[in-house]
C-alpha cells in the first residue's frame, strides 16, 4: 500500500445542525436534522436536508462538499504539493547524499558510506 500524499482530519471539518424546512411532520419540526459540511481549508461547503435522519443527511452533505469544485480544486493543489515534496526527499534520501558517522573512542566520525554503489 502506497503511503498518502497528505490525511484530513476531524479538525479540518466543521458541522453545523439545523431544523430542515418543509414537508415531514413531527421529526422534522422537532429534531435538528438538516446538516451543514464545512471544509475548513478549501472552504468547500456541502448541506443536506432531504433525510428523516441527521446520519443520512450528514453522509450526503460530506459527499457533496467532497464534490464540490473548492474541495476538488484543494485536492488537486494539496496532491501536488505533496508529490513535490515526496520527490525532494526521495532526492536527498539517496544514498550518495547520505553521510554515515559512527561513534569511536567516545567521539563521532565520518565512516565509510555503506550505502553507496562503489563497491
Amino acid at each position: 500500500m502506497a503511503n498518502p500524499l497528505f490525511s484530513l482530519t476531524k479538525e479540518d471539518f466543521e458541522w453545523e445542525f439545523f431544523r430542515g424546512s418543509g414537508p415531514g411532520g413531527q421529526n422534522r419540526n422537532k429534531r435538528d436534522t438538516g446538516c451543514r459540511c464545512r471544509h475548513l481549508p478549501s472552504g468547500a461547503i456541502g448541506r443536506a436536508t432531504e433525510h428523516r435522519t441527521q446520519g443520512l443527511n450528514r453522509k450526503a452533505a460530506f459527499k457533496r462538499m467532497a464534490e464540490s469544485k473548492e474541495f476538488q480544486t484543494w485536492v488537486k493543489r494539496k496532491a501536488a504539493g505533496a508529490e513535490e515534496i515526496e520527490r525532494t526527499v526521495e532526492k536527498s534520501l539517496s544514498p550518495e547524499n547520505l553521510r554515515v558517522e559512527v561513534v569511536e573512542e567516545g567521539k563521532w566520525t565520518s565512516a565509510p558510506n555503506v550505502l553507496s554503489k562503489e563497491e
